[in-house]
């Protein structure tokens, strides 16, 4: 499963000169990926379709005008295509360039000619739009002969779906940075997803050799988790041989990354119809009652959300902003009732709202239950305070035990983000030993990594699938080490205490309200996190008291908060240098240095 990304570069190379050669002083840069990334798609769909054309041709002009609907005829092996999808137009990329005089009217041909679910591809790319601007500028030919060229090798048996996920994710990100322009998500490499991949199945591998399952992705882009998931887990030279069907749906809000994800499922002979188009929070493309048994996703972080917010059903009442039953859960107060809650993270950032949608589209346990694989910024761990959305989030995951491991990954492992990302392991099946606990394994060391001979974007450094099975045999093992924690999943949990002191006058005595007690000092207000294990009053007489003799708290306004830092669990102390040592190196640099300000002068 493994990916040699390397080996990919000189197509990769090739497709960007199309840019020079063909679009350059025609199309603005920004506008380049509107005509490269459709003509690459368009050009892998026509090569499938090569070695049954004169097959499809026959069939099509042998029963059109007899049969409505020549759909199934056209898809079939022995009459067809033997794919999804068919071309009934007289015409292949190459065949094209045999007529130069009349290729733009016997190109728009060949497009239409495609089969409906194809339309569908070449609608989200917006594709018929360019063709105006290919005649008015003569480079229609130019731009066929180009993505012909045998330097371009897309043939579906040459690259498989992963590889052409990787292409596609590594000509994106050199548009957005030909443009400056942020991507808006971060495209998962290809061993990252082999490690989620391991983590998902390998716990349940001997559960699914039968039967039939549904794997889901509700940020899908180019389809790659979806695809690689199934061949995991149905590969014969593999590590589970599953002989079981797995059934992949998707949703994708992206245009052009929902038209190549549609195009490698077509060429896969996977169901197109279960890739769905359109945001997942607000337009939610299946069955609401639709249950999956595995979901692995890479939402974007960091990304707004507020245009979900106006289409979701919005409610009046004071406790729920939200109407949607996805984001209104129960969650414990800190008088220890059960209060149900609108949970949604702030609109800046919606990668904790998909983590709350694929909770509510795991199976009940009675019916297997699920296994989910996220991979997910650091703000999810830790970012809103007591009371928050996002502190509730991690409440019900908490308080629910559906939280089985979090693994904080390597840092530079993202084409373009170098940030802490972590892969949080979610499962309402849990095994005996994991129930009311919670692994935190730290494989961001140079342990776990090698750098790259060569970056790519951001992306610095790799797993290998030593690192892989390293990974995977912490978490398999489940036990304490130097990157292994385990932890009740009470101890992420804390009352949030107001603490306030009282205002004094000019000659220092306290300022009384009318009723006698103390008024609290605005400008000495602060706040507690009190561990939920321990008890509050002992905590404030150890912690604070000694320090504030004359403070108080209100025991009826706190708030319960959930957070996990990885850095306070896995802080290693680096003493400070010993002072003789840092006297020594001063001194012995003063002697390398002797003479050299004279000589600067002189």
């Amino acid at each position: 499963m493994n990916l040699d990304t390397q080996s990919l570069q000189p197509i990769i190379n090739f497709i960007w000169t199309v840019a020079d050669d063909v679009l350059i002083n025609k199309y603005l840069e920004n506008q380049y990926q509107d005509v490269i990334l459709p003509m690459t798609v368009l050009r892998r769909l026509d090569l499938a379709l090569e070695p049954t054309k004169d097959k499809v041709l026959k069939t099509h002009n042998e029963f059109k005008g007899k049969i409505d609907n020549l759909s199934g005829l056209l898809t079939s092996k022995e009459h067809g295509s033997g794919l999804a999808f068919y071309n009934t137009s007289p015409y292949t990329m190459k065949k094209l360039l045999a007529d130069p005089k009349n290729i733009d009217a016997n190109f728009l041909d060949y497009l239409n000619g495609y089969s409906e679910n194809v339309q569908d591809i070449i609608s989200k790319f917006k594709f018929r739009n360019q063709l105006e601007t290919f005649e008015n500028t003569g480079i229609t030919f130019s731009l066929i002969e180009k993505f012909c060229s045998p330097k371009v090798e897309l043939r579906p048996e040459k690259i498989s779906p992963m590889a052409m996920g990787y292409m596609f994710e590594d000509l994106i990100r050199r548009f957005n940075e030909k443009t400056n322009a942020a991507a808006g998500r971060h495209f998962t490499p290809r061993e990252i997803i082999e490690l989620m991949t391991h983590l998902v199945y390998l716990p349940v591998k001997d559960k699914i050799q039968q039967g039939t399952y549904l794997v889901y992705d509700p940020c899908a882009g180019s389809g790659a988790m979806l695809t690689q998931s199934k061949r995991y887990a149905t590969n014969p030279d593999g590590e589970i041989k599953s002989k079981a069907t797995f059934h992949l749906y998707g949703q994708e809000n992206t245009g052009e990354m929902y038209a190549v994800c549609k195009s490698d499922m077509l060429l896969k002979n996977e169901d197109p119809d279960k890739i769905k188009y359109g945001s997942t929070l607000s337009e939610y493309g299946f069955d609401p009652d639709l249950k999956f048994n595995f979901m692995l996703t890479n939402p974007p972080y960091g990304t707004s959300w507020k245009e979900d917010i106006g289409k979701l059903n919005v409610g009046t009442e004071k406790k729920v902003s939200i109407v949607d039953r996805r984001f209104n859960l129960p969650i414990k107060t800190f008088k220890g009732e059960l209060e149900e809650t609108c949970l949604t993270s702030r609109s800046n950032d919606g990668q904790l709202m998909f983590m709350l949608h694929m909770l509510s589209k795991m199976k009940d346990p009675k019916d297997g239950g699920s296994r989910i694989a996220s991979v997910q910024n650091g703000s999810a761990l830790f970012t809103g305070d007591a009371g928050s959305g996002e502190s509730g989030i991690r409440q019900y995951i908490l308080e629910n035990d559906l939280l089985e491991c979090i693994i904080q990954l390597p840092n530079d492992m993202f084409y373009n983000t170098g940030i802490s990302t972590y892969i949080w392991i979610i499962s309402n099946v849990k095994e005996e030993r994991r129930k009311g606990k919670v692994q935190l394994i730290n494989a961001s060391s140079a342990e776990f990594y090698k750098n790259m001979r060569k970056p790519l974007g951001d992306k610095r450094v790799e797993l290998t699938n030593d690192h892989i099975i390293k990974i995977q045999e912490l978490y398999f093992a489940f036990e304490e080490n130097e990157y292994s924690l385990i932890f009740d999943n009470e101890d992420f949990g804390f009352y949030q205490i107001t603490v306030h002191q009282p205002e004094r006058n000019a000659n220092g005595e306290i300022i009384k309200d009318a009723k006698g007690k103390p008024k609290s000092d605005k400008e000495l207000k602060d706040t507690e996190n009190v561990p939920m294990k321990e008890d509050i009053q002992e905590y404030f007489e150890r912690e604070v008291l000694p320090f504030a003799p004359d403070a108080w708290y209100d025991k009826s306004k706190m708030k319960l908060g959930y957070e996990i830092s990885f850095t306070k669990y896995f802080y290693k102390h680096e003493p400070l240098r010993d002072l003789a040592d840092i006297e020594n190196d001063i001194m012995q640099l003063e002697k390398e240095t002797d003479g050299l300000l004279k000589e600067i002068v002189e």
